[in-house]
């Protein structure tokens, strides 16, 4: 499983939006439920979103053709106070998350 981890802060006044939209992308992915996949999204204080996605080593990541993730990045850039960043990231340990292991990467 390749893992990916993006982070960035909202503005204030965006953070409930932001939250609104990731929680489509969210009933999207149950609707359609794509196999090979793996997505947390994360929130702290100060309007800072974690977002880690796992996709099956030979598989492609879906969820950027969902409908509900188009509309959570078309104004991505408005909403936040530091840009989305992003990097592969490798899982070192995990505990009790299925298909989460150190010998996933």
């Amino acid at each position: 499983m390749k893992h990916t981890m993006i982070r960035y802060r909202t503005k204030p006044e965006q953070s409930e939006e932001n939250q609104r939209l990731i929680e489509q992308v969210f009933e999207e992915l149950h609707q359609k439920a794509p196999i090979g996949v793996q997505y947390v999204a994360l929130r702290m204080d100060e309007g800072v979103f974690f977002h880690v996605v796992g996709v099956a080593e030979e598989g492609e990541n879906p969820i950027p053709a969902l409908d509900a993730f188009r509309d959570f990045r078309r104004d991505i850039g408005a909403r936040c106070l530091e840009a989305p960043v992003q990097g592969r990231v490798k899982v070192v340990g995990s505990f009790g998350v299925p298909g989460w292991s150190a010998t996933d990467d």
